[in-house]
């Protein structure tokens, strides 16, 4: 399973980038928190044919022009999209980094809303509920399947990984429920339940915070907040 053989490719104090397959890098960064302490914080990025999407900011803006540094002048990539998967901080606390290094940024409606509520740097674009998009070839899909952790939460799908990107979503295998603030815990086993109906070829599934692993997140998220 790609989940179980990632590779460091870059390494610093405020970031690393986990690879996972010869397209697909998990992007680790560092959030200072009251409640959790230091939080490890995943983002996803999805390159194919040169050209690379990025699923949420890192945490800060210095771990950002890390990112966007080692992206395009390492891997001589073309970013094409930033898209946060929802509204809290690390999701994109680096925003604004990434929209002045000249990166479109989309978003879910309700996340550019909900942002701009809490005084957050907001998406230039937005999708209803759901966005196809292509890069270098190849289809992904971003959809908001319902609430959970927030109610703007938007996963991604990439096929040819067989990949999902949860976000803060979906939790790893023996985590707590985590910061509820904005969450829906009614309808979040729910909603991970519609994710499994709907997409039929699940191999890897990121988590955004801690290891990732296949469709047992899922399984353990539903179990979580079941109860």
């Amino acid at each position: 399973m790609l989940a179980q053989t990632s590779t460091i490719s870059y390494q610093s104090e405020e970031l690393i980038v986990h690879k996972l397959s010869e397209n697909s890098f998990v992007h680790e960064t560092f959030l200072q928190t009251n409640d959790w302490g230091k939080v490890s914080c995943n983002g996803f990025v999805y390159t194919s044919n040169s050209e690379a999407i990025i699923f949420d900011t890192p945490s800060n803006d210095q771990a950002s022009k890390e990112l966007i540094a080692f992206l395009r002048d390492s891997m001589k990539l073309d970013i094409k999209y930033i898209v946060p998967t929802h509204f809290h901080i690390d999701c994109l606390g680096g925003l604004e980094i990434f929209q002045k290094a000249g990166i479109k940024s989309i978003s879910n409606k309700e996340t550019k809303t909900l942002a701009d509520k809490s005084g957050y740097t907001t998406p230039e674009k937005t999708f209803k509920n759901e966005k196809k998009l292509v890069i270098g070839g190849s289809d992904i899909l971003i959809k908001h399947y319902g609430e959970g952790h927030t109610v703007d939460n938007v996963i991604a799908y990439i096929p040819t990984e067989e990949l999902v990107f949860g976000g803060c979503l979906v939790k790893r295998v023996n985590a707590g429920k985590g910061n509820l603030e904005d969450a829906n815990v009614k309808a979040w086993p729910n909603t991970i339940r519609s994710i499994k109906k709907d997409i039929s070829k699940i191999n890897v599934v990121i988590p955004g915070h801690g290891p990732w692993g296949g469709e047992e997140l899922l399984d353990y998220t539903i179990e979580l907040f079941d109860k």
